[in-house]
């Protein structure tokens, strides 16, 4: 008995696709974030690095200049008019911009800000409870942002509400600076307060300061030895 041929349906342009969960081929998939050598397609680039005379070059002189430093000509900005490349290796090229922003998110700090709510009528004992918390969290590197409260008909006493909190500005002057003037939103009155760097203590003024007793001991000593 003849066997019928099977008919598995026509065949996908490029080959088989890959399956659920199957990786794509290598080459496929992760691309370089910018054009190099021959995928730069503009006629004429401009050059500029330290290893390479800068100007407006045509590309397979470009190419060129690249091949003789064995090093990849790399399209950092491909809108300007021409193109701006650079003269470089790629994979190391590729290695500082990693490390480089790494760098930056390292240092960028992240911003904490910290709450403190006073009444309208706070009595001196919770003022300077407060006022001892705010410096600790102002000498660690924190925003503070404080607030008045008011409560149901005590909105009456808003003009009092923002007397304590210029009081609490004033009080933190050495460690603070007032980022925002106490601000009316609703039932709060609020001001933010952003920490300042300790000026650094002049070295010069300490051996002054620490050389004057010394020269007041010899002084005194010649003359008591000159009676």
């Amino acid at each position: 008995m003849e066997k019928k041929p099977q008919f598995s349906g026509p065949r996908r342009p490029g080959g088989s696709r890959p399956r659920p969960g199957q990786r794509p081929p290598r080459g496929q998939g992760k691309q370089n974030p910018h054009a190099t050598n021959e995928q730069i397609r503009a006629k004429e680039v401009r050059l500029v690095g330290d290893n390479v005379e800068q100007g407006i070059y045509p590309i397979e002189k470009a190419l060129r200049i690249a091949r003789e430093q064995e090093l990849d000509l790399i399209e950092i900005s491909p809108n300007a008019e021409p193109p701006v490349c650079r003269v470089l290796d790629y994979q190391k090229y590729l290695y500082q911009q990693k490390k480089r922003l790494k760098e930056q998110k390292a240092k960028a700090a992240k911003v904490v800000v910290k709450e403190i709510r006073f009444g309208p009528q706070t009595d001196d004992h919770d003022y300077n409870f407060k006022l001892k918390h705010a410096v600790g969290f102002l000498k660690e590197g924190s925003k503070v942002k404080a607030y008045v409260f008011f409560r149901g008909r005590s909105i009456l006493f808003k003009e009092q509400g923002e007397v304590l909190l210029l009081r609490f500005a004033n009080d933190l002057e050495e460690y603070a600076k007032v980022e925002m003037m106490p601000v009316l939103e609703g039932k709060r009155m609020t001001i933010m307060l952003s920490p300042i760097k300790a000026a650094p203590k002049k070295e010069g003024k300490e051996t002054k300061d620490s050389e004057t007793p010394d020269e007041e001991a010899a002084e005194t000593k010649d003359s008591m030895n000159q009676e």
